[in-house]
């Protein structure tokens, strides 16, 4: 069962000044960095709020290392802004298999690690009216896995 918008991720060009804009603009601090070389970014979660299922909500500012990355690629075509968005779940691989189930394309067989050490997968994007939409559940929601 999803269970909260766990992020919003944006791509972005150079991540000190994005994080700096939304630290300036609307006082959002960083909470997480690190460099994901599998998927090729550098990024930056900066926490929104605690939520009622024991996890919270951030923005994902993502700045990609390689021009061949999937954000890499997507700002290639798209420039700066929206990426995905982010549903937490406690179960990524039954909440995946039920939306396969449904008819939509899930285009991880497997979950990968995410930020955090979550694991994720993401949704096809023409099966959710233009949306790419990630599945995360939290390192710490990830024990019994």
């Amino acid at each position: 069962m999803l269970t909260r918008i766990d992020h919003i991720g944006i791509a972005c060009r150079n991540l000190d000044e994005t994080v700096e804009f939304y630290r300036a603009t609307y006082g959002f601090e960083v909470f997480h960095t690190e460099i994901n070389e599998e998927q090729g970014v550098r990024e930056a979660m900066l926490k929104i709020n605690e939520t009622d299922d024991g996890g919270a909500s951030y923005l994902q500012l993502l700045e990609p290392i390689r021009e061949d990355s999937a954000v890499g690629k997507w700002m290639e075509k798209n420039g700066e802004g929206v990426h995905h968005i982010a549903f937490g779940t406690a179960d990524v691989d039954g909440d995946a298999a039920a939306i396969r189930d449904k008819g939509v394309r899930v285009l991880y067989e497997t979950p990968r690690r995410g930020s955090m050490d979550s694991r994720i997968t993401f949704l096809h994007p023409k099966d959710c009216h233009g949306v790419l939409t990630e599945l995360v559940t939290a390192a710490d929601a990830d024990a019994g896995h």
